[in-house]
């Protein structure tokens, strides 16, 4: 049958199982956005209040289902305004679909209005981008954009269309698709996993190290059975958080800069390390040449490249994490390090995380939203210190229950995530946590949480600053707090509430619980403006560049 370009690209998003999408329209993609009106009651489409605010919607709808998140945006700086949200996908590896349209052919390559060259733009941050000058191609690469968005180490990938492409006609064959078009795959021997059945078996101190891939592999059944026939300590990444659940009494905590301290010795002393869907940060390691000095390491991960890249290992499982812990499990013995185990307990019990219950703190904030909630809510964030106090603080025993930028670090990433987990899951309670800076960065997308009525909660950390930045201003760079003020006459509580939303002003302990619970209780977009000391500073830290094990906190600092 013949068909326009724009039908196309939304019968090929019908063929993928595509419901929602994030986007903003413009003059380049109008003929795609009056094919999504003509099937408005297949497709859902959310109108953000910036381009930004469509990727990062997208993004936190792709990490909370595992499905392929899709958002759209115009030529020029329509797509431009998308590079930050798909950067941010690329570094934590979340399936995404972005769909832009350029000026008509004649036009590319002569600084026509709102001309860019998104796909070369693009092309660093994504796992693939196309831009497709034929319509005859259209069909397939949209196709293939969806492989390649959620096979082997998931990504985004970008797919930019000219006007008249999206005008033109062609026949069009729909297919009955196996969603995952052919890739290949490396399949995994048994003699590498006896290898490293021999490695985990000649072990006395084993130590596991969680990561993002075992979120993404959805491998948290295999995991725990991992961890028993182990039994071993566990800690994990920010990004591997809610894999393994943080109520086990194996569980140690978060490693890394702001880790714990037990997650950091224990991983400084044990003999083997065993990680699995970690890339080594170096907000994980720290100093690469004295991490987990005395241990053997085990990389287990679904992307070669990610192996020796960091961190140098003795030996590597290249799979998917799920797939290779279903054959480790099937091939391990029972494995018993109870002086082991006892000993990193005792490390948890000798540094336990701790904050002062005086005042009101983000920590304060986030366990009782941990208590109110019962450990069950979807938890959003944006960048900076509340995201570490989120992590620390907040007990996840699911996955993908953390949604926040891990590897670009995104400030204003937050809101859009959320509004992207509340359209997915309508039923769960979906929370923000953000700093003020962060939320002026992209406040304006409570606007598109109200004008759809989707009743996210967002927490604002109200410290009067840039409080991370601040912090390291304070440690290293003799208290000179450049640019890291933000003190004047902004009122979040009237912005919010100018932008359709509810809100309430927390700013003694005694106000806190009563405004979690009217939001818990509000079936509209609400907003908690809890003001904090300017000063509070996340710890544990390690300082840049330091061995992890050299953490410390306020009771080192008066040592000292």
């Amino acid at each position: 049958m013949k068909m326009t370009g724009a039908d196309i690209i939304v019968e090929c998003l019908l063929e993928q199982g595509v419901d929602t999408v994030f986007g903003y329209p413009g003059g380049a993609i109008l003929n795609v956005y009056d094919a999504l009106y003509k099937n408005r009651d297949k497709i859902h489409h959310y109108l953000t209040s910036h381009e930004q605010g469509a990727s990062h919607a997208a993004d936190g709808y792709a990490r909370t289902t595992g499905k392929v998140g899709v958002c759209m945006a115009t030529s020029g700086p329509g797509a431009t305004n998308l590079v930050t949200g798909i950067a941010t996908a690329y570094m934590d590896s979340v399936p995404m679909v972005a769909i832009t349209c350029n000026v008509t052919l004649p036009l590319l390559g002569k600084d026509s209005f709102q001309e860019v060259d998104i796909n070369g733009i693009a092309m660093p941050v994504t796992k693939h981008s196309w831009i497709v000058k034929d319509v005859n191609d259209l069909a397939q690469t949209i196709r293939y954009a969806f492989a390649i968005a959620r096979t082997g180490r998931p990504g985004p990938v970008l797919v930019d269309v000219p006007k008249d492409v999206t005008g033109a006609e062609c026949d069009y064959e729909p297919i009955v698709p196996d969603r995952y078009l052919p890739i290949p795959k490396k399949e995994i021997a048994q003699e590498e996993i006896d290898e490293a059945v021999r490695m985990i078996s000649g072990a006395r101190k084993p130590f596991i190290l969680v990561g993002g891939g075992a979120v993404i592999s959805n491998a948290s059944d295999e995991l725990k059975q991992f961890v028993d026939l182990v039994d071993a300590p566990v800690c994990d990444t920010l990004m591997g958080k809610g894999a393994f659940d943080g109520h086990d009494s194996r569980y140690t905590g978060m490693l890394g800069m702001h880790g714990t301290k037990a997650s950091n010795l224990g991983v400084s002393r044990c003999d083997l390390l065993i990680a699995l869907g970690a890339r080594f940060s170096d907000r994980v390691i720290g100093s690469a040449k004295t991490f987990a000095a005395g241990a053997r390491v085990l990389h287990i991960d679904i992307d070669p490249a990610e192996i020796n890249k960091n961190i140098k290992v003795d030996y590597s499982l290249i799979g998917d994490l799920k797939e290779v812990l279903g054959m480790l499990n099937k091939a391990l013995p029972q494995q018993s390090h109870p002086d082991w185990l006892k000993y990193t307990r005792q490390l948890s019990a000798s540094y336990p995380l701790n904050y002062n219950h005086k005042k009101l703190t983000c920590p304060m904030v986030i366990q009782k939203l941990d208590e109110l909630t019962c450990g069950d809510a979807i938890i959003t964030t944006d960048v900076g210190q509340h995201q570490m106090w989120a992590a620390q603080y907040y007990t996840f025993s699911r996955p993908r229950t953390l949604i926040s930028s891990g590897g670009l670090g995104t400030m204003g990433y937050g809101i859009g995530a959320a509004i992207g987990a509340k359209v997915a899951f309508p039923d769960r309670t979906v929370v923000n946590i953000g700093g003020d800076g962060c939320f002026r960065m992209n406040m304006n997308e409570l606007a598109t949480a109200s004008r759809y009525n989707i009743p996210i909660i967002e927490i604002v950390v109200d410290n009067r600053a840039l409080g991370m930045v601040r912090q390291w201003q304070t440690l290293y760079y003799g208290a000179r707090y450049s640019a890291t003020v933000i003190e004047d006459k902004v009122d979040y509580c009237k912005v919010a509430e100018g932008l359709g939303c509810r809100a309430r002003n927390v700013t003694s302990i005694e106000e806190l619980e009563p405004a979690l619970q009217e939001a818990l209780a509000s079936d509209v977009p609400f907003v908690i403006n809890c003001v904090i000391e300017q000063d509070d500073k996340v710890f544990p830290m390690v300082s840049p560049g330091s061995s992890i094990e050299q953490a410390f906190d306020e009771k080192d600092l008066e040592k000292a």
